[in-house]
């Protein structure tokens, strides 16, 4: 049952893992076209992850209040060793001022090379 278990959660890790760049998505709850980043933190590529060649991209959602700080981030999808350091950078992101608060898709892409 164990090793039924463990393959289980390889397999689910193997479904999640899909220089270092993100991606704007869109807004998801606005009509409006997406915000402008005004200030982007770059990710850090974790050291073991790059030792274990590790690649992919994160994908994020992150809150941003009206003043454009980023209030919350939630990690939509990607390898849970690099999704720590997106989340890390993007909370630190600086967005153009908006009327409201707007959740924001973001991809951070993670390649050793």
């Amino acid at each position: 049952m164990k090793s039924l278990m463990r393959q289980g959660a390889i397999a689910v890790l193997a479904i999640v893992a899909i220089g270092i760049s993100s991606t704007r998505i869109g807004a998801q709850e606005s009509t409006q076209a997406p915000r402008k980043i005004l200030a982007q933190t770059p990710a850090v590529y974790p050291t073991l992850a790059r030792s274990m060649n590790i690649r992919g991209t994160v994908k994020l959602q992150a809150q941003v209040a009206p003043n454009g700080t980023v209030k919350k981030v939630d990690v939509v999808g990607g390898h849970p060793l690099l999704s720590q350091s997106a989340v890390t950078a993007v909370g630190h992101w600086k967005f153009e001022p908006a009327p409201h608060e707007t959740k924001e898709l973001i991809e951070v892409k993670f390649d050793p090379q």
